[in-house]
């Protein structure tokens, strides 16, 4: 790893392409998928649709995205690292920062053949509670939660 900072900072549009970048390689390798979304609409729905509904917050390295993560008070929407970057702590940082703005309560989805992000989740308090079988990727998903 490189021995620069990292930094977590809000989400800007300005690192929208690197983010987009970043979370389609981290998704496609964890549920070997091709993403499904065209890239501009990815970057759209980063910037105009998400934000809406939850906050952004990425991780930097030398003003390069390493990873982002999308919660509100009650629920995760997306954590994604790089994949050059997993297992050292950054997801761990930034589920943290969800626990601590959270209401005492966080649920998400994990994809089922995600076996790295469910032994995260997991070693990181969350319990799985049910299951999803209907979304875009049509694949088993776990629902998680956590309560402080």
């Amino acid at each position: 790893m490189n021995n620069g900072q990292i930094k977590i900072i809000k989400y800007e549009e300005v690192f929208a392409d690197q983010t987009v970048r970043m979370w389609r390689d981290s998704k496609e390798q964890a549920i070997n998928q091709n993403e499904r979304h065209h890239i501009h609409s990815h970057k759209y729905y980063l910037s105009h649709i998400l934000p809406d509904h939850y906050d952004i917050d990425l991780a930097l390295l030398d003003n390069q995205v390493i990873g982002m993560i999308a919660y509100n008070e009650v629920e995760i929407s997306q954590l994604y690292i790089h994949v050059d970057y997993q297992g050292i702590g950054i997801g761990k940082q930034l589920l943290n920062r969800a626990k601590n703005y959270s209401n005492g309560k966080l649920q998400l989805y994990t994809f089922d053949k995600n076996e790295y992000a469910k032994t995260f989740y997991e070693k990181n308090g969350f319990k799985k509670v049910g299951i999803q079988l209907e979304n875009e990727e049509n694949l088993t998903a776990i629902q998680y939660e956590w309560r402080k």
